[in-house]
């Protein structure tokens, strides 16, 4: 019993170091002279090298096309002018290699992580893939049907596109509301060319980076990229910088989307948000983790461990560049809807009522500090984290100074930051269940907007 007492003592010690003294790890940022921008950070540990690129190519450039940003970046790996689909897979898969490519909201990734012995091969694939792809029309189309199905089977699962409704209803038509995965009336209206067209306007060197950490010397890496992509030319980016969108959130509103054969009704609570580079972000993290941010939270006490009305109930922040949204989630029986519905708006209320004492508090920072190394302890999450604070505009003062703003945070800055940022008026309600059942029970909630589920679009 002592020994384990010693080793669990030990790793608690080691693991408040690591959150105190984790800082990002040293690396060089430069431009080529196409305007591309590359991090190069070593990182000798393993021998395998990690690489992260980075595009302004996420669905907020879609237009009405919806999915093909989405379609765009998947088709990447569809074939380039050295290497079919089929060979990709092949000589990645031969050699323990993986290359995946997706897009979000407002960027386009492709991701890689290899060997160092196998670095010859796999940068030749990656310049390729990245500066000529061929966008496949045999390939595309048979991805296509593939998309529709999973389609038609997200609306399936309410849980799975709560979030696309609720984007919908809050952002209205602001780019920000676009379905990443798009609609099905979008997607099969999108050809291989127009993935092409998309790729030569959004996949433009003045608005991209790449990362690459791992065991590799500095100067024989930027000798490397210079060579691959130096030479690489694109048009200059066009498509404008988006401003942040104007939301009313003047009063409560709740958007009823109906799915007649529903047993369970999903919703989301919520309102405006944060941006990822708000000075705040940090403490709002904390007090967070209180509401509904961990399994210990107050929302996942109170509707999951003291009342039984849902397997898991929490809270978060969706943070982009110039917006961000908060919401509370859960679900629970059609006949308990307005009983869970009521319980989280109380627990809500509790913390702008009671607001955090200093012991509540303390866990919180503890939990915070120790869940945050691990976030960035491989080279992988190292990498995206570069191509990350390029695409969102912050730098490494957030993980810098991370220890030091979590022990910064007093019971008197979480009362400013609870009024300032977790909203309690004009609340913007998303609700996925059995409309009939339901629809005279909410309707105290806001003046009611109804959807089919069935119906194309969100």
């Amino acid at each position: 019993m002592r020994s384990i007492t010693a080793v669990l003592l030990a790793l608690l010690i080691n693991g408040t170091l690591l959150a105190q003294t984790f800082k990002v790890p040293p690396y060089q940022k430069f431009k080529l002279k196409n305007g591309l921008t590359i991090y190069l950070m070593e990182q000798h540990e393993v021998p395998l090298i990690n690489v992260s690129a980075v595009f302004d190519a996420g669905a907020i450039q879609d237009g009405n096309r919806y999915g093909l940003a989405n379609m765009t970046a998947d088709a990447l790996l569809f074939g380039s002018s050295k290497y079919t689909k089929a060979q990709l897979e092949e000589k990645a898969e031969y050699v323990g290699a993986s290359i995946d490519t997706y897009a979000g909201k407002e960027v386009a990734k492709l991701t890689a992580s290899f060997a160092v012995k196998d670095q010859d091969l796999l940068f030749d694939i990656l310049q390729d893939v990245i500066t000529k792809p061929t966008f496949d029309q045999a390939e595309f189309d048979k991805y296509k049907q593939r998309q529709l199905l999973q389609l038609t089977q997200q609306k399936e699962s309410p849980r799975g596109v709560v979030n696309s409704y609720f984007n919908r209803f809050v952002f209205e038509n602001h780019p920000y509301a676009n379905p990443v995965s798009g609609t099905p009336s979008a997607v099969s209206a999108i050809t291989a060319n127009d993935a092409r067209q998309f790729y030569q306007k959004n996949y433009t060197t003045d608005r991209a980076a790449i990362a690459i950490v791992g065991d590799f010397n500095t100067a024989a890496m930027k000798k490397r990229i210079t060579d691959l992509f130096g030479n690489w030319k694109t048009a200059a980016a066009t498509s404008p910088k988006l401003t942040e969108p104007t939301v009313n959130f003047s009063q409560n509103r709740v958007l009823l989307v109906n799915k007649d054969d529903a047993r369970e009704t999903t919703f989301l609570i919520g309102g405006k948000g944060i941006t990822q580079n708000n000075p705040d972000y940090i403490p709002v993290v904390v007090v967070n983790t209180i509401l509904g941010g961990r399994f210990t939270s107050w929302l996942n006490d109170a509707l999951r461990v003291n009342s039984g009305l849902t397997y898991g109930a929490g809270s978060r922040f969706g943070t982009y560049r110039n917006s961000g949204t908060f919401a509370i989630s859960t679900f629970t029986k059609v006949s308990t809807t307005t009983e869970a519905i009521d319980m989280a708006l109380h627990v809500l209320d509790s913390l702008h009522r009671t607001g955090i004492d200093e012991k509540t508090l303390l866990s919180a920072k503890n939990y915070v500090k120790a869940d945050f190394p691990p976030n960035y302890e491989s080279a992988g999450s190292l990498a995206n984290l570069l191509t990350d604070m390029f695409s969102l505009g912050f730098d490494e003062s957030f993980i810098n100074n991370f220890q030091k703003n979590v022990d910064g945070l007093t019971v008197a800055k979480t009362r400013q930051i609870i009024d300032q940022y977790f909203p309690k008026n004009n609340l913007q309600f998303v609700l996925i269940g059995k409309a009939e059942t339901i629809r005279e029970k909410v309707k105290k909630y806001g003046a009611i907007t109804e959807k089919e589920i069935k119906a194309d679009g969100f």
